[in-house]
């Protein structure tokens, strides 16, 4: 659970970006002397965290969202604040609020950090005293700051228009890179296996986001060739997909496969854009008991921090929201860090609150590096994230007026066990019984898609771009099974998983895949009339 891993290939962009949203904003408060409004802007600031991996045509819409949904958590919480000064019913408020932001956040796949920025300063706001005529001024503040970091977020396409495309193809060339190096028969070769169709996957969403340019096309050709690769490893020479994969770093141009000699593999990609993605309240649906979790674990965690008389006890609910994951098993490590994490930051507080009682122009400094630290490293694992994230929360909370450092200690430890044991405890009361059932969906998808591949390798001359559409909807498929599957696996008290089955249903879907290129002639060398002997095999 606390073992580091590699830092992720784009750390910098996130810690870099929440610098340059955080501090102009942070400097001119401090020289107004009205640093006690940092919390609003920084709740605006803290959206340049987001959609660093998506393509600048997507991150422009998906940062606006972010920075509506931010001020309007802000708003519910400040509102309430300002009707009332019960504590049961601010924890409340706060639980139903980190629910929905929980919900919508993993139904629109934001990605990192997700809804726990969202939560911390909804969960905040509510124990700041406010008064409804104040609101709106705050309210301003959140958006201009957002505005900004709207501004920061996609300040770096002038330089770059196409750098998330190309990062996230060439992550899909390495991945194949190291599945083809196996052969498809080592002892590794199901982990790479699943790790490149992840990746290969992740890069057909991301191109599917982007404009339509000469540079996608090329892009797509080149994902096309990770695919392949993924389907016939025995086939493939890692070590041109790792040239190409380098080729991708910086300006210069695509490289161009010359093995490729038409258009028809990527008549797929304009038959998924036709089909859309499913409504949103379509994927709410299957959420349900991830929320219930949510609800009830801040709410019950809230309640217990009040019961031990602990002023903040939106610190408690912050660490029950921040546990929940995809299954119970992943709830467990994430709250082991957690509680590591923040263990180790208030130590590091205890270190640096000398420093920052200097001066207030310290203070803001060293919040400054706390953020940056903390982007740095959370990529690595979430507890050495945490070390930094911990102090920088403690903090903030100067910036109206200085603190007890003894009390904040004892209380952000007191609110952090708090928070993961009763968080964790909600977790297992509330069972998801619907994981089985989207495992049992998912692997009907799979045996449908392979099913018509399939039906269309026997055809003498299928419809152009059919058979490649049909193969790439056979491999998204796959991903989500896997995904599927290992979500459910980490759940309990539910009925038995049809492990076999899924075992079978990869590997005679991985089969097709195979065939699919061989039928459709990408491999050099190859008969592709052998593709529909093979999907018979």
């Amino acid at each position: 659970m606390l073992r580091l891993g590699r830092p992720s290939d784009i750390w910098f962009k996130p810690a870099l970006s929440v610098i340059a949203a955080v501090a102009p904003p942070n400097l001119v408060l401090l020289a107004l002397g009205r640093l006690d409004l940092a919390m609003y802007t920084m709740a605006g600031s803290l959206c340049a965290l987001y959609a660093h991996n998506r393509p600048y045509a997507a991150r422009a819409r998906i940062l606006a969202w972010v920075v509506l949904g931010m001020t309007a958590g802000l708003a519910v919480a400040l509102l309430a604040a300002a009707l009332t000064d019960d504590t049961v019913v601010l924890v409340t408020v706060g639980a139903l609020l980190a629910a929905a932001q929980k919900t919508v956040c993993d139904a629109t796949r934001l990605g990192p950090p997700a809804n726990v920025v969202l939560t911390f300063i909804s969960s905040a706001a509510l124990f700041t005293p406010q008064t409804p005529g104040q609101v709106p001024g705050h309210l301003a503040l959140a958006l201009a700051a957002g505005a900004w970091a709207w501004l920061i977020g996609m300040a770096p396409g002038l330089l770059r228009p196409h750098g998330p495309e190309r990062r996230a193809t060439a992550h899909a060339l390495n991945t194949a890179a190291s599945h083809a190096a196996t052969g498809g028969t080592g002892d590794d070769h199901a982990r790479t296996r699943a790790a490149a169709a992840a990746a290969v996957h992740a890069a057909w969403q991301t191109l599917l986001t982007a404009r339509a340019t000469q540079s996608r096309r090329a892009l797509e050709r080149l994902v096309v060739r990770a695919e392949i690769a993924l389907a016939a490893p025995a086939d493939t020479d890692p070590a041109r997909l790792r040239d190409w994969a380098r080729d991708l770093r910086g300006t210069g141009p695509v490289p161009r496969p010359d093995d490729l000699v038409d258009d028809d593999e990527l008549l797929g990609v304009e038959a998924e854009l036709s089909t859309g993605r499913p409504p949103l309240w379509l994927r709410l649906g299957p959420l349900a008991p991830i929320a219930a979790r949510t609800a009830l674990g801040c709410a019950l965690a809230g309640y217990a921090s009040l019961a031990l008389g602990i002023g903040r006890p939106y610190w408690a609910l912050v660490t029950a929201a921040s546990l929940y994951q995809a299954n119970l098993t992943l709830t467990w490590s994430r709250g082991i860090q957690r509680v590591v994490g923040n263990l180790v930051g208030v130590l590091a507080f205890a270190a640096l609150v000398p420093l920052a009682h200097l001066a207030q122009v310290a203070l803001v400094l060293i919040c400054l590096a706390l953020n940056f630290g903390a982007e740095a490293l959370i990529s690595r694992n979430y507890w050495l994230g945490s070390v930094c994230v911990t102090p920088m929360a403690l903090l903030i909370t100067e910036f109206a007026q200085v603190q007890d450092p003894g009390r904040l200690i004892t209380e952000r430890l007191v609110d952090t066990l708090v928070g993961a044991v009763v968080g964790f405890v909600a977790a297992v009361a509330v069972t998801n019984r619907r994981a089985g059932d989207r495992l049992g969906h998912a692997l009907t998808a799979v045996e449908r898609a392979r099913e018509q591949a399939a039906r269309l390798l026997a055809e003498p001359h299928p419809a152009p771009g059919a058979l490649e559409s049909a193969r790439r909807g056979l491999a998204a498929a796959l991903v989500d099974l896997r995904a599927t599957a290992d979500a459910a696996s980490g759940e309990w008290w539910q009925r038995a998983l049809p492990e076999e089955r899924v075992v079978a249903a990869e590997q005679s879907g991985h089969r097709t895949l195979a065939a699919t290129v061989r039928r459709q002639g990408l491999l050099l060398g190859r008969d592709a009339s052998t593709g529909a002997e093979d999907v018979r095999r």
